[in-house]
């Protein structure tokens, strides 16, 4: 851990700690219903045509889409993260243990920021954009200010990070680790505020919640907690234990923006709603035949999204726990997020594409190619009209709504 920065102020991170409670409990009927695994042999995933066949590379007529790329990395581009305010600039990380910060428009690369010594699997800006932080299989977090590229701190304490989270109001930074483990620092002087133990596995996701009272974590012991940022302290857990609960691994988390309720994906194929001030499960949503590896709320409708190991991209309305429609890619869907300001909902897949979606409908808005491989991660400006992909061809994209 550097030491370099001690002198900075670190009283960012009380604000977090106003112990108010939100709204109150919110009761759903109920009526129904991992991060994709490395292979463990090294072996690339199985591709698909559009038509869902596995296909020989050799044989594939490449059709590309996109507008603008980045090819630095040259080994899997595991995690892509957009600057908050500068929304031209993306950093990606991957498997050649680096990072950069590089131009949409031009593909050009600002900074490289190395120092890890395993890959980068997650990357991340502060919630203002001031600083830029990558997450390590060498267990280390590392963090440099955006603007110029500046080292500023390394933050030590897990074994494999799993994820890393920004507070969403201060310069505080969460990661979850392979050690079942949970870990809080100060940036920019890289102190240490709390550890938090006590899941059994690997920690497989986790946040602050959007206002940045509660941390909430799920792992592969199959549970879920609620901490208290500054004790440590667990609020509440679920856990196997409770048959409503999963029954395998819990491998995604998503909270919605009045911090009242989780969503909780697992790889026995169904989600869970939550709610955090009480700790009841809500109900679930059973509709896959795989697991489910990717979740989330929409910010303005009432409609949530859940995506499948079967290609599935599920919408759900959230009140009556029903599925509202159903979307369906060619491979293993990897991630959703939904638009900021808009009733789209964007996926990527194993298959290869990056597609948007009318959640109200179902109806299928555009579909990227461009990549040679499995898309990873991806992320979308504010206003929906750009998307920065990340894939396991090394390579990192950029696609546009509208065509030029």
């Amino acid at each position: 851990m550097s030491a370099e920065a001690s002198r900075h102020d670190d009283s960012d991170h009380e604000e977090f700690l106003d112990p108010d409670e939100v709204d109150e409990e919110q009761v759903l009927e109920h009526e129904e219903g991992d991060m994709m695994e490395e292979d463990e042999d090294g072996e690339e995933a199985e591709q698909f045509d559009q038509e869902g066949n596995p296909v020989d590379d050799e044989m594939v007529e490449f059709h590309d889409d996109s507008v603008q790329g980045f090819f630095t990395h040259k080994e899997p581009v595991y995690d892509v993260a957009l600057h908050p305010v500068h929304q031209n600039i993306a950093v990606t990380g991957g498997g050649d243990d680096k990072s950069y910060l590089w131009r949409l428009y031009d593909g050009e690369q600002l900074y490289e920021f190395g120092g890890h010594t395993d890959s980068v699997t997650q990357v991340a800006f502060s919630v203002d954009g001031t600083y830029v932080a990558s997450g390590s299989m060498d267990g280390k977090v590392r963090v440099w200010k955006s603007e110029t590229g500046e080292f500023v701190c390394e933050l030590e304490g897990p074994d494999e990070v799993v994820w890393i989270n920004w507070h969403p109001k201060g310069n505080i930074i969460l990661a979850g680790a392979t050690d079942s483990s949970v870990w809080m620092w100060a940036v920019p002087s890289g102190a240490f505020m709390n550890v938090f133990n006590g899941h059994s596995g690997p920690v497989t996701s986790g946040m602050f919640t959007p206002d940045g009272k509660k941390i909430v974590t799920v792992s592969e012991d199959c549970s879920l907690i609620v901490w208290d940022p500054k004790t440590a302290a667990a609020t509440f857990r679920i856990t196997s234990e409770d048959a409503r609960f999963h029954s395998d691994v819990v491998t995604c988390l998503a909270i919605n923006k009045d911090s009242t309720l989780a969503m909780t994906g697992s790889a026995d194929g169904t989600a869970k709603l939550i709610n955090l001030h009480s700790g009841n499960i809500l109900g679930s949503f059973e509709n896959h035949t795989d697991a489910v590896e990717t979740v989330g709320f929409s910010d303005h409708l009432n409609l949530a999204a859940t995506g499948s190991l079967d290609g599935r991209l599920n919408i759900w309305d959230v009140q009556t726990m029903q599925l509202r429609t159903s979307c369906e890619h060619k491979g293993p869907i990897i991630k959703l997020a939904w638009h900021k300001n808009q009733p789209w909902i964007t996926s990527c897949s194993a298959d290869r594409s990056v597609q948007v979606w009318d959640a109200r409908t179902g109806q299928n808005l555009k579909v990227w190619l461009g990549h040679q491989d499995a898309v990873l991660s991806f992320a979308m400006t504010n206003d929906g009209l750009t998307c920065v992909t990340g894939s396991d061809d090394g390579c990192a994209l950029v696609f546009r709504m509208v065509d030029n």
